[in-house]
């Protein structure tokens, strides 16, 4: 790197550093607050409510990353216009391209951090959080319904070459993924009622069983009509064979890593359990609007820390004149705040509105690198 291009680096991580974990903390605080209202539930003390929230921390780090990189970068601009050292740097032929340039190049190793963060360390200690919370509550997973959680699960090739569809209902999902209170309704390939099988717990074999206990499995089986006569509607068309098995290995293309998205949100979940999750609802037939979009989201959101550098390069063409450093800090933290909200919102309107998922992800980012580029060439101009 260039002399010039060291010295901006050095000034913008250093600013970086310090308002990442002043961000942090202040959010640290204010979800520690939020938790107190279950701290005293069950074994859940204020030492679990401050591992929780702490264990948070690295998916707080990924979603302020793009904003303190933002104001560090606003900031220091700003100090640099007071003190007339960009007028320096500009006489001395630096030019708006390659200020561009060097600032770009100084987002790179950013986004690398804010892409180790969102698919490795902000993921596990997310589902670490839950556990942690739950475990101390003595609760488990689940969703609104009063019946727990409802999962489509199709078989492509059964042991006698049909294939399967089940709807299996899981009552409790617990923090070591293992299940309780399970029911399966298990259909053919008409779509007719052929097994239900109720189970009390389950434990997740590799590679694709579940070992399920205390099991009552019931068969239904046609009843052909007597002597070719046709089917009265009166008289019963099935026959209920019901047998009771300590234990059963159940073949299923469920895994705990697809049950485990209902632990952790969409938009903190890793690139990779958000891929599978969205092959298995692709298999099943069901909508996957939401995970693709939060796909998409999760593999372009990185790159908004280079949209944000863009943004703040113009905040270095305004004087001491055009504002004191604190109103343009001021101004560059209601922009990034901006950019959170706008892309919140437009996620939520493209989810209602079935928008393809790469341009609801990609389309707040390109408005904002538009303004960033706009605002650019007129303070170049100018």
């Amino acid at each position: 790197m260039r002399i010039y291009e060291k010295y901006f680096a050095r000034q913008v991580y250093i600013a970086f550093v310090f308002i990442l974990f002043a961000f942090s903390g202040l959010f640290f605080f204010f979800d520690l607050i939020n938790e107190l209202n279950t701290v005293g539930q069950g074994n859940y003390k204020f030492g679990y409510a401050v591992l929780r929230v702490g264990l948070q921390t690295p998916s707080r780090f990924y979603e302020i990353i793009p904003v303190a990189a933002l104001i560090s970068a606003i900031y220091v601009f700003a100090q640099m216009a007071a003190n007339s050292e960009y007028t320096i740097f500009r006489v001395s032929g630096l030019s708006t391209g390659q200020a561009l340039r060097s600032l770009l190049k100084i987002g790179i190793p950013l986004v690398a951090v804010t892409y180790f963060i969102g698919e490795v360390v902000g993921p596990y200690t997310d589902q670490l959080s839950e556990r942690v919370r739950l475990e101390a509550l003595g609760s488990a997973v689940s969703t609104n319904f009063e019946s727990g959680v409802w999962v489509k699960d199709t078989l492509s090739q059964r042991e006698d070459g049909e294939q399967v569809t089940r709807f299996v209902n899981v009552g409790k999902l617990m923090p070591d993924s293992t299940i309780s209170n399970v029911r399966i309704y298990e259909f053919d390939s008409k779509f007719r009622l052929s097994n239900v099988r109720i189970a009390e717990t389950g434990r997740y074999q590799s590679p694709g069983h579940w070992l399920l206990t205390g099991v009552t499995d019931t068969q239904l089986t046609d009843i052909a009509p007597a002597n070719g006569k046709p089917a009265d509607a009166l008289n019963p068309v099935y026959r209920a064979n019901q047998i009771v098995v300590p234990e059963y290995s159940l073949r299923s293309e469920l895994t705990p890593q697809i049950l485990s998205v209902l632990l952790v949100s969409p938009d903190r979940m890793s690139m990779f359990n958000l891929f599978r999750y969205i092959q298995h609802l692709t298999e099943n037939h069901q909508d996957t609007q939401r995970y693709e979009i939060a796909l998409w989201k999760k593999l372009l959101y990185p790159f908004a820390v280079l949209v944000m550098l863009v943004l703040s390069l113009p905040f270095a063409y305004l004087h001491t004149r055009a504002g004191v450093v604190g109103v343009k800090v001021f101004g560059g933290i209601m922009l990034g705040m901006s950019f959170q909200l706008f892309n919140t919102l437009f996620s939520h309107i493209g989810t209602l509105n079935t928008w393809p998922a790469p341009i609801t992800a990609a389309t707040p980012g390109l408005i904002y690198l538009v303004l960033g580029l706009v605002g650019l060439k007129w303070v170049d101009r100018h």
